[in-house]
């Protein structure tokens, strides 16, 4: 799938407008706040449990959703297995990153997972050959990862956590988040292949289902769900990640993207980190060190030379 709109598509292609542009920055800011969300669940929900929860909202947004768009829920036989290798991707993923979340906190936990967009841009340039990097995207990718190394080290070499932070990092939760962001890639990658078998509506409903169903079994033999204690801010933060980010969020990035090119909305991808980092800080009392100041800027910085780039390379053909 390419980010240019092509055929009759891009007839219907319009300029990015304030009502847009808003938009494309509140989805932003609420995709920052998703770490948050999931750190303030996983203390009282198990991760595993967590994961099943928060997809199972999910997959009634997404069945809703079908229905408005009149995507199709039946899927055929050839169809089950990117459905099937979908949802274990999701799993695995939103389990590593669930887990680290517990182990770490919600600064480091937005800064790995926004990795995931070099991830695929690495994975896109070395191994399937989609995109080529130019000299200005692996600079992105290298400043991207010295912010990385940056709280790596940091993490490695801090013992104590400051009296006004709730949450500590460790090495074990970072390495899980990374693990987590390199997952979403793979999961990206493989998803723009699998909608040319599955409409992306029922893709997504069907993974959803699947996503659910091994949650729960994992979370059966693993957790101990039975010692749950919904407070009201658990249920708050379950239903800001369940349907703001996996409802709201989708909807309107899909609204966006009917509407304007996916390069034209990427730009401001950038922008993620630094409200998800924003929020841990007011949240969660992360303090916000020169370290932390400098790896946020790092990603952010990294993240703007690979999209904005590449969106300028798009537009300018189109």
């Amino acid at each position: 799938m390419s980010d240019r709109a092509t055929g009759d598509d891009a007839a219907h292609v319009q300029p990015l407008g304030p009502l847009s542009a808003f938009l494309a920055i509140l989805t932003a800011m609420l995709w920052g706040g998703t770490a948050v969300g999931s750190r303030i669940a996983v203390d009282a929900v198990p991760p595993l449990a967590l994961g099943g929860l928060r997809f199972a909202m999910a997959a009634l947004f997404m069945l809703v959703w079908c229905r408005m768009e009149r995507s199709p829920l039946g899927i055929s036989r050839p169809q089950w297995r990117p459905v099937l290798i979908c949802g274990l991707l999701l799993f695995v993923q939103i389990g590593t990153f669930n887990l680290g979340t517990e182990h770490s906190t919600a600064s480091h936990a937005t800064l790995f997972i926004n990795t995931f967009i070099f991830w695929v841009a690495a994975i896109e340039h070395f191994i399937t050959h989609d995109h080529r990097l130019n000299a200005r995207q692996l600079a992105g990718l290298i400043v991207a990862a010295a912010g990385v190394v940056i709280l790596v080290v940091q993490a490695a070499g801090t013992h104590e956590t400051p009296e006004s932070q709730t949450d500590s990092a460790t090495l074990f939760g970072d390495a899980l988040l990374l693990t987590s962001a390199l997952l979403l890639a793979i999961k990206i990658v493989y998803t723009k292949r699998a909608v040319r078998t599955v409409t992306p509506g029922t893709l997504i409903f069907w993974h959803d289902v699947v996503g659910v169903v091994l949650f729960s079994v994992a979370s059966a033999v693993w957790e101990d769900v039975g010692s749950i204690a919904l407070t009201t801010e658990t249920a708050l933060a379950l239903l800001y990640i369940g349907v703001v980010i996996s409802g709201f969020c989708f909807a309107a990035q899909a609204w966006l993207l009917k509407r304007h090119s996916a390069s034209a909305i990427s730009v401001f991808s950038f922008s993620t980190p630094v409200f998800g980092v924003a929020a841990a800080v007011i949240f969660r009392g992360d303090v916000l060190s020169p370290w932390l100041f400098a790896s946020g800027l790092c990603v952010a910085a990294g993240i703007a030379l690979v999209t904005i780039d590449r969106s300028n390379r798009l537009d300018a053909s189109d």
